[in-house]
C-alpha cells in the first residue's frame, strides 16, 4: 500500500504600510506569523526580505494525506494575510506536491 502525502507551501511577499524601522516591522510581522501558526498550526517563518523595513517574505508550509483539504488550507491562509489592512500583498506564490512527484 502506497502512502499518500501532499507538501503544500506559501510565500508570501508583503509590503507594509507606515513603518520606518525593522523594530516597526517587527511588531507587524511576528503577530501576523503568530496568529497563522495558532490558527491553523502550520509552520510559519520570516523568510525573505529581512534587512528591508517596508517589505516581508512570508513562509508557509503544510504536510496532509488529502490534496482537497490541503488545498482548502492554503486558501485559507492565503485569504488571512490577504485582508490583514496593515499589509499589503505584493503577491504570493503556491507549491504543491505529492510524494509521488
Amino acid at each position: 500500500m502506497t502512502m499518500a502525502m501532499w507538501v503544500g507551501a506559501l510565500q508570501f511577499d508583503l509590503l507594509l504600510g507606515d513603518v520606518h524601522s525593522l523594530k516597526e516591522k517587527r511588531s507587524l510581522v511576528r503577530p501576523l506569523i503568530a496568529e497563522v501558526s495558532r490558527r491553523f498550526e502550520l509552520s510559519v517563518a520570516e523568510v525573505d526580505h529581512l534587512d528591508l523595513h517596508r517589505r516581508a517574505g512570508i513562509g508557509v508550509a503544510a504536510v496532509s494525506p488529502d490534496r482537497a483539504h490541503l488545498v482548502d488550507l492554503l486558501d485559507a491562509v492565503e485569504q488571512l494575510v490577504a485582508y490583514r489592512p496593515e499589509v499589503e500583498l505584493l503577491s504570493v506564490r503556491r507549491t504543491l506536491r505529492s510524494a509521488n512527484d
